[in-house]
C-alpha cells in the first residue's frame, strides 16, 4: 500500500516560519511534522510514501538524504508548477506508477485515526474514493460533508453560518482513492480535489465517507501549530524548547515553541507564541498572544509584541 502526502504548499498561514522551512519540516515536539506523519502511516501498513513537493523541495532530501523516513522508503516528486491538490495527487501518483488503491494525506494533518478501518469501509462500499471525516465543535470554520446512512457523500457545504450546518463532520484530509480517480484529473492543470474532483464524484454517487472519533489537528496555522506542539507535553503550561536554544534563568516562557538556536534574554516574558530558529529576544521584552517570529528575527530589549508577526532576517 502506497500513500501520497501533499507537502508542496507554501505554508502561508504559518508565515514567517515558512520563509525558509517547508511547513511539513517544522518540528512538532522536536520531531519534523513529516516524520510524525510517515510514522503514523507506517503503523497502518503503508510501505512506501510519495512526497508531492513544490515549495522548497530540497529541504526534504537534505533531511532524509538516504530516501528513508521512519523505516519507510520515500519517493520525491516535484511539481513543475503549482497544480493544486488534485493536480499534485495525479502528478505524483502517475510519476511513480501507482495503479492500485492508494492513500492520500494532507501534509499538515496530525491524527491517530484508523486507516485500516477506513480502507475496509472503502472496500465494502465499492466506492471510487472514501474520505475520512472528523467531528468539530464549530463547523462554520470548515467545509462540512453531509452523508446518507450508508456513508454516501451527498455534497459539500463550505463554511456554513453558525448554527446552520447540516452536520459537524468535516474533511479530515485523509482519503482512500482508486487509480481511476486519476483519470478524472486533466494532466498539467491546476485542479482542486476538494472543490472540483470530489463534488463531481459525489454527483455520480462514487464518493463515500467514514466518520472517525480520533484525535486530529490541522497544524497549518500559528494557533494549531502551537497546540500540536503543546499536545506532546504532559504539563499544559509547559513549552517545547529546542535543546540548542538558550533561555535565561530569569525569563518566563509559558505555552510556547522555541526553535533551534533561539536566545531569550534576562527577565523576558514569552507566552503563547512561536519563537523561530536563531531568534534573539532581548532582556525584559514581552512577546504575547500568538506572536510568531521568523528565522533570525530580533526583538529589542524591553520591546513589546502582542499577536504580531516579525519576518525573518535576510
Amino acid at each position: 500500500m502506497r500513500a501520497v502526502v501533499l507537502v508542496g504548499g507554501q505554508g502561508t498561514r504559518l508565515w514567517p516560519l515558512t520563509d525558509e522551512i517547508p511547513k511539513a519540516m517544522l518540528p512538532i515536539g522536536g520531531i519534523p511534522m513529516i516524520e510524525r506523519m510517515v510514522s503514523f502511516l507506517a503503523t497502518h501498513g503503508i510501505t512506501e510514501v510519495v512526497l508531492s513537493m513544490g515549495f522548497l523541495p530540497d529541504a526534504f532530501a537534505e533531511g532524509y538524504p538516504n530516501g528513508n523516513c521512519s523505516g519507510i522508503p520515500l519517493h520525491y516528486v516535484v511539481e513543475p508548477e503549482p497544480l493544486d491538490t488534485a493536480g499534485a495527487i495525479a502528478f505524483a501518483a502517475t510519476h511513480v506508477g501507482i495503479n492500485d488503491t492508494f492513500i492520500v494525506q494532507n501534509g499538515d494533518v496530525l491524527t491517530d485515526l484508523d486507516i485500516g478501518t477506513l480502507l475496509a469501509t472503502h472496500r465494502r462500499s465499492g466506492a471510487e474514493g472514501t474520505i475520512a471525516l472528523i467531528p468539530v465543535d464549530d463547523p462554520s470554520r470548515f467545509g462540512v460533508v453531509p452523508t446518507d446512512e450508508s456513508g454516501k457523500v451527498l455534497g459539500f457545504v463550505e463554511k456554513p453560518a453558525s448554527g446552520e450546518a447540516p452536520t459537524k463532520l468535516v474533511n479530515a484530509g485523509i482519503y482512500v482513492l482508486e487509480p481511476s480517480v486519476l483519470r478524472r484529473i486533466p494532466a498539467g492543470m491546476r485542479v482542486s480535489v476538494e472543490r472540483d474532483v470530489f463534488p463531481a464524484m459525489a454527483t455520480e454517487e462514487a464518493l463515500y465517507a467514514m466518520a472517525c472519533e480520533a484525535s486530529w489537528i490541522d497544524a497549518g496555522t500559528p494557533a494549531t501549530y502551537l497546540q500540536a506542539n503543546l499536545d506532546t507535553l504532559s504539563d499544559p503550561a509547559g513549552s517545547v524548547v529546542d535543546k540548542s536554544a538558550q533561555v535565561a534563568a530569569s525569563a518566563v516562557v509559558e505555552r510556547c515553541v522555541v526553535l533551534a538556536g533561539a536566545s531569550i534574554g534576562e527577565n523576558a516574558v514569552v507566552q503563547d507564541s512561536i519563537i523561530g530558529p536563531r531568534v534573539t529576544v532581548g532582556a525584559s521584552a514581552h512577546i504575547l498572544a500568538h506572536s510568531v517570529l521568523g528565522t533570525g528575527a530580533v526583538v529589542a530589549e524591553a520591546e513589546y509584541l502582542n499577536n504580531q508577526c516579525r519576518p525573518e532576517v535576510t
